[in-house]
């Protein structure tokens, strides 16, 4: 593994030059062996989830996901699908996520397991500008998870999107992969903390997103909030293609 491909341009600023040292190593090991097999376990084994599209994930830094939104542990199913196998030897692909202060950095162990999880924090209202430089300094030298709903939903639908995704994709200018999850919202609902099973969970990557025709537009947040919804948008119609298409077919074999 070369040590040099476990640098990155964040730092946990939250956290003192000791932890910062380590961390390449905290993480790696934390998140390829504890995060893989939590996942696996959770995912693919207590749960059936179907994976299409990753072939349409780019292999490279800058690379920015823009999901919807239905569990806390969306993240961590996005990061597995997308990287996990590459990652082992190309670290800076296990992404970057944004998470929110109240959910993940409740207490030290859980902020100790975010940080190592690669988690950056997110003051409550989500409107954190040092955040937002965070999540950019990170973006430019690995990849990230970002949900533009900025919440979780309630009945499975994609709610409306916030600027500040938008802003990211007009700074950074990544790759941008629209990725819509379907069923995550049954196997981990709001209000409940330990997983079901048996559920059937879906993963579907797009086509790279291209947003050429906002980079000659005035950077401001009109720009931004209009990108974001064309995203969404985006997101909607994958949705609905996933569930009339691949879930409806599923549904249709697990009945005869």
């Amino acid at each position: 593994m070369n040590i040099a491909c476990m640098r990155d341009a964040y730092r946990a600023d939250h956290r003192g030059w000791l932890f910062n040292f380590f961390w390449p190593f905290t993480r790696y090991i934390v998140t390829h062996l504890v995060v893989t097999t939590l996942g696996t376990l959770i995912f693919f084994v207590l749960n059936r989830t179907k994976v299409i599209g990753r072939a349409n994930v780019p292999r490279e830094r800058n690379t920015l996901l823009l999901s919807n939104h239905q569990s806390m542990i969306d993240s961590f199913l996005l990061g597995m699908c997308a990287f996990y196998g590459p990652s082992l030897f190309k670290p800076y692909l296990v992404p970057w996520n944004p998470a929110a202060e109240e959910n993940f950095y409740a207490n030290r162990f859980v902020g100790w397991w975010s940080d190592q999880s690669k988690c950056i924090p997110v003051r409550p209202g989500r409107r954190d500008l040092k955040a937002l430089n965070r999540m950019m300094r990170a973006l430019r030298s690995g990849t990230m998870i970002l949900f533009p709903e900025g919440t979780r939903t309630r009945d499975g639908s994609i709610g409306k999107g916030r600027a500040g995704a938008g802003i990211v994709i007009l700074q950074n200018r990544p790759v941008v992969i629209p990725v819509v999850v379907d069923g995550m919202n049954e196997v981990l609902p709001i209000g409940r903390v330990l997983p079901k099973i048996g559920k059937r969970v879906f993963v579907m990557f797009g086509e790279p997103f291209d947003y050429s025709d906002y980079l000659d537009r005035e950077a401001s947040k009109e720009t931004s909030e209009a990108l974001v919804e064309e995203v969404m948008q985006e997101l909607r119609g994958r949705l609905a293609e996933l569930r009339s298409r691949y879930r409806q077919q599923t549904d249709e074999r697990a009945g005869e």
